[in-house]
């Protein structure tokens, strides 16, 4: 048992359907974290799925060595590329927000947690940038499904990906309705307050996704293991219960301030209200 330990069960607060656990409620001052740059912010949250032979290049452990020690930043941003569904989101906030880098940090958070930055990528260019990546592979019907989201105000952020593009790219299809429930909330960025360590998993509250009536909502809150480490190597440095931890595919990938979980909570649930449009 390590020292971030904690007997600690969800208040009612945190058993809300759709309640961000304690949301801004913080016991102590936070820590002055020192922000890592893009390219390693980018890694850490693509390691999960990466891991998994999910999406990415296959070299998992490039990611997992640049992201936790973060030595050399050309490699990461060589494998970042090669994230074809990530990196076009990037490219295109970066551009509309007149920001060189596509792994700038301030875009790389943009598109895994949401920010401003968002609002500055117009239903043109979202719907431009679709239609180029997503037309040629979808029948009529499907694309123009996909084609009304940027219109009903959809932005480039992770949790739009997740939650209104794969379903319409057939990426889910051939899988039962439940078992794509459960993909979409790994694959989603879940925030999950962090509990108790056991050596290299937390035990954290974190908000399912669940159907009701065939819409996509937020379910009560529940307590689930993640991991953090490998070997006692991880991307999280020291973690304290009442901490939020961004999780993807089971992997704690940062520790979150108030205003960033608040912020991924929010585009979270403005994505799901879009993706129930077109449900």
């Amino acid at each position: 048992m390590h020292a971030a330990t904690s007997s600690r069960r969800p208040d009612a607060a945190e058993r809300r359907p759709g309640a961000v656990p304690r949301p801004g409620a913080v016991r102590r001052p936070e820590p002055d974290r020192r922000p890592v740059s893009g390219p390693i912010l980018f890694a850490r949250y693509a390691y999960g799925p990466n891991r998994l032979g999910l999406c990415g290049p296959d070299d998992a452990e490039a990611l997992f060595g640049e992201g936790s020690q973060g030595t050399d930043e050309r490699e990461l941003r060589s494998l970042a590329i090669g994230f074809e569904g990530a990196y076009p989101y990037l490219q295109l906030i970066a551009r509309a927000n007149g920001i060189a880098d596509p792994l700038d940090r301030r875009v790389v958070e943009a598109y895994w947690l949401g920010s401003p930055l968002l609002d500055s990528v117009t239903p043109d260019l979202l719907g431009e940038s679709l239609r180029l990546r997503f037309k040629p592979r979808l029948d009529g019907r499907t694309w123009g499904w996909m084609r009304s989201t940027a219109p009903a105000g959809a932005k480039p952020v992770h949790a739009y990906h997740v939650l209104d593009v794969f379903p319409k790219v057939g990426l889910l299809r051939a899988e039962q309705a439940d078992r794509v429930l459960t993909t979409m909330d790994s694959c989603r960025i879940r925030w999950g307050r962090v509990l108790e360590r056991t050596g290299d998993a937390l035990l954290v509250n974190v908000v399912p996704l669940v159907l009701v009536d065939g819409k996509l909502a937020f379910g009560a809150a529940r307590v689930e293991a993640v991991t953090g480490w490998r070997d006692g190597q991880g991307f999280l440095g020291a973690v304290e219960p009442d901490d939020v931890v961004s999780i993807h595919w089971g992997w704690a990938c940062d520790v979150l301030s108030s205003a960033q979980a608040t912020r991924l909570v929010a585009w979270t649930q403005r994505e799901l209200t879009i993706a129930n449009q077109t449900l």
